[in-house]
């Protein structure tokens, strides 16, 4: 890892590596941390969203293309592997929408088959957050264990196979990267 990224960056870099890896596409150690470099110093910025008050719920946000498109360019700007655009637009989205404290529940949304788009291990691999959204309040809410076992009483094929998908399902760097930025926003 690169010590000159910051706590920010050391934690961007964790997941950015681990989402190229999960696809098969390691990139150039150079270009990741450029990566952090430029998503941090957007960060520093533009600001994070302003945290909630106290019995505040929030919503949940979004961005449209022609909003994040823009911030993406600017993050991944000299870089060369096409899988790091996908990372840095759902990085910039983690990174920019605001906070809320009730759960879309897109994680479980069931098609007409029964089957549940964000269970699936393959799609879950084009997600830097795995199963939840980049913004999911259970990211700050559970600890690891405690997340596991409540997504798991939830999961269309049992806890197993959400155990057998591991970090794809529930990445640990991606918690991290939530938790820095939930506190941040407070600091």
């Amino acid at each position: 890892m690169d010590a000159s990224l910051g706590e920010f960056g050391r934690r961007v870099q964790a997941v950015a590596e681990r989402f190229l890896a999960q696809n098969g596409r390691p990139a150039a150690p150079d270009e990741v941390a450029q990566l952090g470099r430029q998503l941090a110093a957007l960060v520093a910025e533009r600001g994070l969203p302003r945290p909630l008050a106290p019995g505040e719920t929030g919503a949940p946000g979004g961005m449209t293309e022609a909003e994040c498109a823009p911030l993406v360019g600017r993050v991944t700007a000299g870089t060369t592997e096409p899988l790091l655009a996908e990372l840095a637009r759902q990085l910039v989205k983690a990174c920019f929408y605001p906070e809320f404290t009730v759960c879309r529940d897109s994680y479980r949304e069931r098609a007409r088959d029964g089957s549940c788009r964000r269970q699936e291990l393959a799609r879950a691999r084009g997600r830097v957050s795995g199963t939840h959204c980049v913004d999911c309040p259970h990211w700050v809410r559970f600890e690891p264990a405690a997340h596991a076992a409540w997504l798991g009483a939830q999961w269309v094929d049992g806890p197993a196979a959400l155990a057998a998908g591991g970090e794809v399902y529930l990445p640990e760097d991606f918690r991290a990267l939530r938790h820095w930025l939930h506190a941040a926003a407070r600091a």
